[in-house]
């Protein structure tokens, strides 16, 4: 007969065998128990929310076979539970130990349980038990021995819980490396792994396909072998700092490729720990060769349209009445307009009075069609100095090419050009119209010539004024062309000595005229060259066409503003309203002298710098002729203050 000892050693070793089937472990357990306490029925139960079940079993009594339960109540496990330690009964119907509708529902007269823990929480009993009363009761080793049972089987599902529990941890780690297998062999970016000695230990396949080399290739060899030399410094310095346990984000580092080329990738790497010490580095590499290229193509894009000298403007064909969304210098220098001042509006600000609608409805008819438009259209500056413009509007489609979603537009302003055509046009009229007129004249003067009561002398002298007529108005014309056609070169002229050098040749050329100057201003005017010509114009006009033998003309200059106003006052007959009107408006019917084109001249000159002419007839007779141009003080810059051309006829 085996000794106490010896059922306790082999207790042990069922538990400490390489079995590890939890409920192999507890039906042999089972076995042995039942032949060291010597009773025929053993078994194994799990409590919960006041029900037990029979787990495991062995012995024959029907109500104690796995899978069948009861209420805890009606159970001798209801007070093991209870019991520290072990609850044993020699003869249950004689003890007050065990409730007695257990005993009359199980007739278990002999009895021994203990409580089974597990994690600390009670998973059950396990029990041995005989339906005899035994002739002794259990002894306390054999007590011990069912305590050390029941400790044994919390342990062995403890493990049980602990091994299922890495296993399922296992299944996760193997499911996220297939997972993170799959991420990194389908990615396009680069994974990599390094140890503490920057040698590669994994790379994934994207790497062939950046850097040209097979993964396998690189794997144990120094990632510092594929960096250009300009770089291995910063790339060096990075993963010290990686080593120290920062993190590296955005570092951007030149590679060879294999077949030579320089590729720049852009690397986000963490540090990697294990035990709390930093043994290597893993990240991600971007290929931003490509893209490095593009920005730097776009930079030279976007240097080329902001430095360009037309306006470029985006507006957004996406939003309603297509807002502006980006401006050049050259919009802001060409129309006065700050970018944050038009962004978000639409373009037609630019708009004024003298705008012409048809030519606005072709520009919105084109946009409602996606069509691209050219036009040239009179806009306006933030000043409200009117200036042409021409304008060119191209759609932009999306990447697919279905629908417009901006639309670009190109302004240039052309009004010195659109001024030249323009009186070039219309000098080409009025010669036309003149030449004409005059030609007829002087073929009536022949033919009268040719009559026997010819008056010669008559008919000879108006020829002579005819002809003299013409030659006049066509040197005006070429001197209009030819000023029109110069460049323009904004100077400063000092009042004082201009009206000084004009009025003595004035005097110079009329003998008998009386001509004054009064200078009433410390600035100068911002005008070119031809300026002192306009002034000689406009003065020889009220010398020249006053019937008096002593006419008269003042000049005076005074402050107006931003402007110096240059007049010239005479005492002659006054010009007529005709005239006037043909001066502003380039319609040439009412010239049939050469003074007209004279007054062109000025009206040219004057507002080619940004100035303004006008004629005035007091009631008491005599002109004005006023001429405003921009002031000049003291530490002015020409730059500074010199203006744009604005429209001479609309």
């Amino acid at each position: 007969m085996k000794s106490a000892e010896a059922y306790r050693e082999e207790l042990y070793q069922t538990f400490s065998g390489t079995e590890r089937d939890v409920d192999v472990l507890v039906s042999q357990a089972l076995d042995v128990g039942t032949d060291y306490l010597d009773v025929p029925i053993g078994f194994l139960t799990r409590i919960r929310d006041g029900t037990q079940e029979i787990r495991q079993s062995t012995g024959d009594h029907e109500l104690l076979q796995p899978g069948e339960t009861c209420p805890l109540d009606d159970a001798y496990c209801r007070r093991t539970v209870e019991t520290t330690g072990t609850l044993s009964v020699q003869d249950a119907t004689a003890s007050d130990a065990v409730p007695r509708r257990a005993v009359d529902a199980f007739g278990l007269e002999t009895y021994i349980g203990a409580k089974v823990t597990v994690a600390g929480d009670t998973y059950g009993t396990v029990c041995f038990a005989d339906t005899e009363v035994h002739d002794r009761a259990f002894s306390e080793v054999e007590e011990m021995f069912v305590e050390l049972l029941a400790k044994l089987v919390g342990q062995a599902f403890e493990q049980r819980d602990h091994d299922r529990q890495l296993e399922a941890r296992k299944e996760r780690l193997e499911a996220e490396k297939q997972r993170f297998e799959g991420i990194a062999e389908n990615s396009f970016d680069v994974l990599f792994r390094l140890d503490a000695d920057a040698v590669f230990t994994y790379a994934s396949s994207a790497v062939e396909r950046t850097l040209g080399y097979a993964p396998a290739d690189l794997v144990g060899e120094p990632f510092t072998d594929l960096l250009r030399d300009d770089t291995v410094p910063t790339a060096l310095d990075a993963y010290a700092a990686l080593l120290d346990g920062e993190t590296v984000e955005g570092l951007e580092l030149a590679f060879h490729h294999a077949d030579g080329d320089r590729v720049l990738v852009d690397v986000n790497a963490t540090p990697v720990y294990e035990d709390g010490a930093v043994v290597g580095v893993q990240g991600v590499g971007r290929d931003v060769t490509e893209r490095r290229a593009r920005e730097a193509e776009l930079r030279v894009l976007q240097r080329a349209v902001a430095g360009a000298s037309v306006g470029v403007t985006v507006a957004d064909a996406t939003r309603e009445d297509c807002p502006l969304v980006y401006v050049n210098d050259a919009f802001e220098r060409i129309t006065g307009y700050e970018e944050s001042a038009v962004l978000g509006r639409n373009c037609r600000f630019l708009q004024g009075a003298d705008t012409d609608d048809e030519t606005v409805a072709t520009v919105e008819s084109a946009i409602d069609d996606r069509d691209p438009v050219s036009v040239e259209l009179l806009n306006y500056r933030r000043d409200g100095t009117p200036f042409w413009n021409e304008l060119t509007v191209t759609p932009v489609y999306d990447d697919g090419g279905a629908s417009v979603t901006h639309f670009v537009g190109f302004q240039r302003d052309v009004t010195e050009r659109a001024r030249t055509e323009r009186l070039v046009g219309l000098l080409n009229r009025v010669l036309r119209h003149n030449l004409r007129n005059d030609m007829n004249a002087v073929l009536g003067y022949a033919a009268l010539l040719q009559t026997d009561s010819a008056d010669v002398a008559t008919y000879t002298a108006r020829i002579e004024e005819t002809a003299s007529s013409l030659v006049t108005l066509s040197e005006h014309a070429r001197e209009l062309e030819r000023h029109a056609r110069r460049a323009r070169d904004p100077q400063r002229h000092d009042p004082a000595t201009l009206l000084a050098r004009v009025a003595a040749s004035a005097r110079e050329q009329f003998p008998g005229a009386a001509v004054e100057v009064a200078v009433e201003t410390d600035r100068g005017v911002c005008a070119g060259p031809e300026f002192e010509r306009a002034l000689a114009e406009l003065v020889t006009n009220a010398l020249k066409h006053n019937p008096e033998e002593a006419p008269t003309a003042r000049l005076s200059a005074v402050d107006a503003g931003d402007d110096v106003r240059v007049s010239v006052v005479d005492d002659g007959p006054g010009i007529g309203a005709s005239e006037v009107a043909a001066i502003t408006s380039g319609e040439e019917t009412a010239l049939e002298h050469g003074s007209g084109l004279g007054l062109w001249l000025v009206n040219w000159v004057v507002t080619r710098y940004g100035g303004s002419f006008s004629l005035q007839t007091p009631p008491d007779g005599g002109t004005v002729a006023v001429v405003e141009l921009p002031g000049l003080g003291d530490g002015d810059a020409v730059e500074s203050v010199a203006r744009q051309p604005t429209p001479l006829f609309r």
